[in-house]
């Protein structure tokens, strides 16, 4: 399955365009089709010969819905963007390429709607010359006309190309899906409904809904109307949930228990006037927005302290948002697991301990950074164990860069020294951990350990 959220400014067809192009209303609400403005998040899906399922996400487009609107182009991978040929360049518009290009957004297909009522060929140059300067860059434009069916065989042509040049998903990859619908059905209990963008759910796994606070067990899955046994990503997903359902509210998160560290606070990379930024932005990662406190490092570098933990990993993209200028500023996860900043300028050195970091999970950069660290913490914030090179000293599950060794080994061999001039006739270390004296043993049976002088053991 392949999923496509749509974007673009109020009133310029794009549930129309869903609509023809899937030959199913989106909107769900009867406000919504009263008022012919979306308000909730609607979906839809089609086959596509050469695609096969696509199943679009319809976003609003008014600007007092700008939250759910991101709450649907969040986790999505590509996107339609509607123009409408009978209106010029439109704020809202505007807004939203804005978000997609903060969210590096690469795959798009522009649709030029309402092409049967202007010429089409102002709104194709404009929407060009907008795009050149996003991420969104050489997608191509296509007038289109809901109402005749004008362009829609090319717009589908397009859909396909774009799709197919989207990467294939993890199918085992860890769960995160972000909540955008939670609900009750009689006789069933509840629903959440959300894009999965990689991994596999199946009926009877269970489910994360917090910082290791609860579990939910999966009863029932259903995607594209069908109920199946399980799904793999990018899809579009509804879970019957069991368990401690009232954890899981509107834009939460389900993870794989144990595959993610849930962080409050976390140092990022942010894209955009950084003279700007406010102290408080609204933070929109997933289908989730919350408050965050800013805290400049330097440069381009902040440090987040969020509302409540979220499952957040090295290289995830998110916005920051004023709701007042509405103005957005892009941003990548660096560290979702940072040292506290304790002592005055710490700020400025965790700033230059970041200034090389690319966002991208690299194992040897991790690893010399936070010069000792475990595997899981690393596996949990989406650092694989990859590397077998000597840039990373390995000890059971513990990893440590070379310099770091290099440094532990030095303090031993001073304690054994010391130990042994001050005791000659009781020389080597003691069995029992120095300085606590409680009894240990080391992770393992390498004469390379040795104890540290916190009581731990580290390489020697």
């Amino acid at each position: 399955m392949h999923v496509v959220a749509t974007a673009g400014h109020v009133d310029h067809g794009k549930s129309a365009l869903v609509r023809a192009l899937t030959g199913t209303e989106p909107d769900r609400l009867a406000e919504e089709r009263r008022r012919g403005l979306s308000i909730q998040l609607g979906y839809a899906w089609t086959s596509l010969p050469g695609a096969g399922d696509v199943a679009f996400v319809d976003v609003p487009g008014h600007e007092r819905f700008v939250t759910t609107m991101l709450a649907g182009v969040g986790p999505v991978p590509a996107v339609l963007f509607v123009v409408a040929a009978d209106d010029p360049w439109m704020p809202q518009a505007a807004e939203h390429l804005a978000a997609l290009d903060a969210l590096h957004v690469r795959h798009a297909v522009v649709a030029v709607s309402r092409s049967d009522l202007a010429d089409p060929g102002p709104a194709v140059a404009q929407v060009g010359a907008e795009l050149e300067r996003t991420s969104l860059r050489g997608s191509p434009v296509v007038p289109v006309s809901s109402l005749t069916g004008a362009g829609l065989g090319d717009l589908r042509t397009r859909l396909v190309d774009m799709v197919g040049g989207v990467p294939p998903a993890d199918p085992h990859a860890d769960v995160r899906l972000w909540v955008d619908r939670r609900f009750t059905i009689s006789g069933a209990g509840t629903v959440v409904t959300g894009t999965l963008p990689a991994g596999t759910i199946a009926v009877g796994d269970r489910l994360s809904t917090g910082a290791g606070t609860g579990t939910v067990r999966v009863r029932g899955v259903q995607t594209l109307g069908r109920t199946v046994e399980s799904v793999s990503g990018v899809a579009r997903v509804a879970l019957n949930l069991s368990g401690q359902v009232d954890d899981v509210g509107r834009a939460g998160s389900l993870t794989t228990p144990g595959a993610h560290r849930w962080t409050d606070v976390v140092d990022v990379r942010v894209t955009g006037e950084m003279a700007r930024l406010p102290l408080r932005p609204m933070l929109h990662v997933g289908a989730l927005s919350m408050a965050t406190g800013c805290r400049p490092l330097a440069g381009d570098l902040v440090r987040l302290t969020l509302e409540r933990p979220l499952p957040l990993r090295v290289g995830d993209r998110a916005l920051l948002r004023d709701p007042g200028s509405r103005q957005v500023w892009g941003l990548q996860v660096l560290d979702p697991v940072p040292p506290p900043l304790l002592r005055r300028g710490a700020a400025d050195d965790r700033a230059r301990a970041l200034r090389s970091a690319s966002g991208a999970p690299d194992l040897v950069a991790e690893v010399r950074r936070r010069e000792l660290v475990d595997v899981d913490t690393l596996r949990q914030i989406g650092v694989p164990d990859s590397s077998r090179s000597g840039d990373v000293i390995r000890a059971g599950r513990w990893l440590m860069s070379p310099a770091r060794a290099e440094l532990a080994a030095e303090q031993v061999r001073r304690t054994l020294t010391d130990h042994d001039r001050d005791r000659p006739l009781d020389r080597g270390l003691p069995s029992r951990c120095w300085p606590t004296g409680s009894d240990c043993r080391p992770p393992t049976s390498s004469p390379r350990w040795c104890a540290s002088r916190s009581g731990s053991w580290v390489a020697a």
